[in-house]
Order: C-alpha cells, then sequence, then structure tokens
C-alpha cells in the first residue's frame, strides 16, 4: 500500500557504498543520497500521522459504538423487564376469566 512511496529499504540503505575520489566521497553523490533518505523519511512522518488520524476515527468510533451497545443492552433488559411483568400480569387475569367462566358454565356462586 505505502511501499510504492518508498524508495530505499532499511537494508540498501545498509548496504551502498559512496564511490571515493581523491579527496574522499563524492559529495554530489552523497546529497543525492541523503535527498532520497529524508524524502523518504518524510514519506515515513506522512504515513504515521495518517495512521494515526486513522487510529484515532477508529478509537472515537469505537467508543461510541460500545456506548450504544450499552445504551441498546439497558433498553433490552427493561424491555424484557416489562415484557415479564406484562405477562404475569396476563396470567393472573387469565386465570379471573376462566374462574370467572367457571361459574357461569358449573353455575356455582360465591
Amino acid at each position: 500500500m505505502y511501499n510504492d512511496k518508498i524508495y530505499l529499504t532499511p537494508q540498501e540503505i545498509l548496504e551502498h557504498d559512496f564511490k571515493i575520489d581523491a579527496r574522499g566521497y563524492r559529495p554530489q553523490e552523497v546529497d543525492k543520497y541523503l535527498d532520497m533518505i529524508i524524502r523518504d523519511y518524510t514519506e515515513y512522518n506522512n504515513i504515521i500521522r495518517a495512521l494515526e488520524k486513522k487510529l484515532k476515527d477508529l478509537s472515537e468510533d469505537n467508543y461510541t459504538l460500545k456506548q450504544e451497545i450499552r445504551r441498546l443492552q439497558a433498553e433490552l433488559e427493561t424491555a424484557e423487564e416489562t415484557s415479564n411483568s406484562q405477562k404475569s400480569v396476563t396470567n393472573i387475569d387469565l386465570l379471573r376469566r376462566i374462574s370467572q367462566l367457571e361459574k357461569v358454565v358449573y353455575g356455582k356462586n360465591d
């Protein structure tokens, strides 16, 4: 993904040999090579900043989603409690109705 923007590998930097003139290394060759290294470091810094921003955004999204999950779990628990309490009320109502129907069918009066 990012390899097309990077020119040098650490191994290439380590193994690079400069040509030697009578007075030492050729300044233009060294400058050119250092410019390549600077360009790579600049690109690395850009990549790091982009990835840090992406990490921050994903962390914020993760936090938001976790809060949403907690809220929905609380709503689900509340709905289940309400549903359970309604079922018990419904069961009591059904028992009363059955009792009244038995009284009517069997003619039993209290």
